[in-house]
C-alpha cells in the first residue's frame, strides 16, 4: 500500500497534437533532506482512457548533488542493495550498456571518464552534474570542460526548451527511467509505467506544469532496466525494482 504524507487532488487539463493528458491525482512526502520530495502522479488521456503513473525525486540542486554509481564487476547488485551502502537520498537507474555490461555512451564516475562521449542517433543528450550545476545538454552542447562530476550519456531527448520532442516512437509501450532539469534550482529522476516514448514526452512537458516546469528532460535506460528508489523521512525506503541487472545508477546525495 502506498503511504505518503499528503493527498493533493489534482485536474489539470493539457492538449497535445497526440494526446490530451489530465493528471488526476498527486501525492508527495517528504525526505531526510529539505529541499528533496518524492511525488505519485497518475495522468490520464482522456482520448484513449490510458493511465499512466509516475514516481519522482524533485530535488533543488542548491540542497543535494548527483553521483553516479558505477557496477563494472560482478556481482552487480540490485538498487535497492545499492543504496543500502552509502547515503543515498533518492536513485534511478542509469545509462545503456551492452550484452558484457559494457557502458554505452559517457559515462563519469566522481569526476573520472569511465567510457568517452560517442555519436549515435539513440544518444542524443548528457545528464551531467558539476560543482555548481545540474544540467542537461545535446551532444553537441556538451563539453568535458565543464568538468563533470557525474555524468551519463542516453537519449533520446523527450523535452526540449519546455516542450515535447516531435517524432519520437509512439507504438511500443514500456517502463520508463528518466531525468529532468526545470527553472531555477530544480531537477528530479523519475520512473514512469508502461507507456511510449512520444506519450511520456507528453506528459512530462505538460501534467507537472506549473508547478514544476520541466525545460529539458532526458530519457534512461528504460525497459527491464528501469528502478526507482526513495529515502523517506523516517528512515524507510520506497523502491522499485529492475528486472534485471543493471551497469550503473544515477543517485542524489546532500551536498
Amino acid at each position: 500500500m502506498r503511504k505518503l504524507s499528503a493527498a493533493i487532488p489534482l485536474l489539470v487539463v493539457f492538449s497535445t497534437a497526440q494526446a490530451q493528458w489530465t493528471q488526476i491525482s498527486s501525492q508527495s512526502e517528504t525526505s531526510p533532506l529539505r529541499g528533496l520530495e518524492h511525488r505519485y502522479v497518475v495522468a490520464e488521456d482522456s482520448a484513449t482512457g490510458d493511465r499512466a503513473s509516475l514516481e519522482l525525486a524533485i530535488f533543488s540542486t542548491k540542497a543535494c548533488r548527483l553521483r553516479v554509481i558505477d557496477q563494472p564487476n560482478e556481482p552487480r547488485v540490485d538498487l535497492e542493495e545499492a543504496m543500502s551502502r552509502g547515503n543515498f537520498l533518492a536513485a534511478v537507474n542509469g545509462g545503456y550498456f551492452d550484452p558484457d555490461y559494457k557502458p554505452i555512451g559517457l559515462l563519469v564516475v566522481d569526476g573520472a571518464v569511465i567510457a568517452p562521449l560517442q555519436k549515435a542517433r539513440l544518444l542524443s543528450g548528457v545528464f551531467s552534474a558539476s560543482a555548481k550545476k545540474v544540467q542537461i545538454s545535446r551532444v553537441a552542447e556538451f563539453s568535458m570542460a565543464q568538468k563533470p562530476d557525474a555524468a551519463v550519456e542516453c537519449g533520446p531527448m523527450v523535452v526540449d526548451l519546455g516542450k515535447a520532442v516531435r517524432g519520437l516512437e509512439s507504438t511500443r509501450a514500456a517502463r520508463r527511467t528518466f531525468a529532468a532539469v526545470g527553472a531555477g534550482d530544480k531537477a528530479a529522476l523519475g520512473f514512469c509505467s508502461d507507456v511510449t516514448l512520444a506519450d511520456l514526452s507528453n506528459i512530462l512537458a505538460t501534467v507537472l506544469a506549473p508547478d514544476f516546469k520541466i525545460q529539458r528532460a532526458l530519457n534512461l535506460d528504460g525497459g527491464s532496466s528501469s528502478a526507482f528508489w526513495f529515502k523517506r523521512a523516517k528512515g524507510s525506503a520506497f523502491s522499485i525494482a529492475e528486472q534485471k541487472p543493471v551497469r550503473d545508477f544515477v543517485a542524489i546525495v546532500p551536498r
